[in-house]
């Protein structure tokens, strides 16, 4: 830690927090050399293919076979992942901020040849690389324990966790909460508060955009005549994420999958004189995947720009 790129007020901030630096970077450690071990005993111990009556007796660790527990340990490591972001805009906005706006510990920083600034720009610089760093790390252990089992139930490339894992866009969330931690700590000052409110922001965020992503790029549109057994949709890749299903009258009227059609159920009774004429769906493929990727990316990188310039606004008001 003595190179030049840590110096002056980067060292500082580094010493400041240490054990909290330390504490993750051992978490870090600990999640890939459990994950290298799950991962060597997935093709140690195979699963058993012998068949089995009744309830069969788990074989590794409490779970039907080594690869079962990897799968369950990833489902979980994409979860933890999703939370990265929150927990980095919540430290960002208490520790590292709120409490030298509280204590005033920020004051002895200025009076000792460093701007306002400066020291602002320091500490979001330091965390910044420490958090695209951390997040860079965690993505590529990720990816070495869920490699060969993407696809696979919960872990798939649409589902929360997963996606963000495997693309740019849980580093770009974790930037938004480094600017948004900063943002809310000079404004909030004090360090539980801010720490609790940049939380909620940058989960908010992750929620909101996670809940639109899909209707930010265009679908695939696929259609056909609805004759006989053909109200069933044609041509859509099985790990393609179905957006709208259904059926549709010569008007172009749109009913869903189940309605109007000859098996249809109960709940869901056809309007009177309405006659089926084709079926259609809308979908994302599997290659739609980057794209959406990199939209969601970049407006996140503008949240997070715009998150950073307002801190660097409301830190030149609130200094003499």
């Amino acid at each position: 830690m003595s190179s030049p790129l840590l110096h002056g007020p980067r060292w500082a901030d580094v010493r400041l927090h240490r054990t909290a630096l330390w504490t993750a970077g051992g978490l870090v450690v600990l999640a890939a050399v459990v994950t290298g071990y799950l991962r060597w005993a997935a093709s140690a111990y195979p699963a058993s293919t012998a068949d089995c009556y009744g309830p069969c007796e788990d074989t590794f660790l409490g779970f039907a076979s080594a690869m079962d527990l990897l799968s369950s340990a990833m489902e979980q490591g994409a979860v933890a992942l999703l939370l990265l972001p929150v927990l980095i805009g919540a430290f960002v906005a208490g520790p590292v901020i709120g409490r030298e706006m509280e204590s005033g510990a920020y004051k002895l920083a200025w009076t000792q040849s460093v701007s306002p600034a400066r020291w602002l720009a320091s500490k979001l610089t330091t965390a910044a690389a420490l958090t695209a760093g951390g997040a860079l790390v965690l993505m590529a252990v990720f990816q070495l324990g869920a490699w060969n089992l993407l696809g696979r139930w919960n872990l798939s490339w649409t589902d929360r966790g997963v996606y963000e894992a495997v693309g740019p866009a849980l580093v770009a969330y974790c930037l938004f909460g480094v600017a948004v931690g900063a943002l809310v700590g000079l404004l909030v000052r004090r360090t539980l508060l801010a720490l609790s409110v940049a939380g909620v922001v940058t989960g908010g965020v992750l929620l909101a955009l996670g809940n639109i992503r899909w209707n930010l790029f265009p679908v695939n549109t696929v259609s056909g005549p609805a004759s006989g057994a053909g109200y069933l949709p044609k041509g859509i890749p099985a790990d393609s994420l179905i957006m709208d299903i259904g059926v549709h009258n010569a008007a172009g009227e749109h009913f869903i999958a189940g309605q109007c059609t000859p098996g249809q159920g109960a709940d869901f009774p056809c309007p009177a004189d309405t006659r089926i004429t084709g079926w259609y769906a809308e979908f994302h493929p599997h290659s739609h995947f980057w794209y959406v990727q990199l939209i969601e990316t970049g407006i996140v990188l503008v949240l997070a720009a715009a998150a950073g310039y307002a801190a660097f606004r409301v830190l030149k008001r609130r200094t003499p």
